[in-house]
């Protein structure tokens, strides 16, 4: 995958989520400890908005450090699987056309560009897109959207 394609893949990735958002069994967890699909809506919003954070980051500063992000800490203090469905619908679509926008702004030397998180793994601008795009690629699988 090239970075140029990032922007269009989060798009395209943000239209499935509108789908899975729709499904009737979307507050359903399959098993217990595993997140039903509205849960992983709102982490793959969440993904978004902190990829773009430090996107921006990569971009304004030399090598940035990133504290760790807890996600599932956080689905517990914002309570994701009780959220409201068209309140994710919205942010996630907002929140994808967000960073779509940022990774389409990078050009040449940026991609280049580096930054470490508090474990010690380093990314470049490149390697974080595409750790980014396995992210969500990776939850539409959990969730079954992948499979016709």
């Amino acid at each position: 995958m090239a970075g140029p394609d990032i922007g269009t893949m989060t798009r395209a990735n943000a239209a499935a989520w509108q789908q899975v958002l729709q499904r009737p069994d979307v507050r359903d967890r399959p098993a217990p400890g595993v997140w039903s699909p509205l849960e992983y809506a709102c982490h793959v919003r969440d993904v978004y908005l902190l990829f773009d954070r430090r996107l921006a980051q990569m971009l304004a500063e030399d090598d940035p450090r990133w504290a760790n992000w807890d996600q599932d800490e956080t689905a517990v203090r914002e309570r994701y699987g009780e959220q409201d469905l068209a309140t994710v619908a919205a942010e996630l679509a907002d929140a994808a056309e967000v960073v779509a926008a940022r990774f389409d702004s990078v050009r040449g030397p940026q991609w280049d560009r580096t930054a470490r998180r508090s474990d010690g793994a380093s990314f470049t601008t490149l390697t974080f897109g595409r750790y980014f795009v396995h992210d969500w690629v990776h939850h539409l699988h959990d969730v079954g959207a992948d499979r016709p």
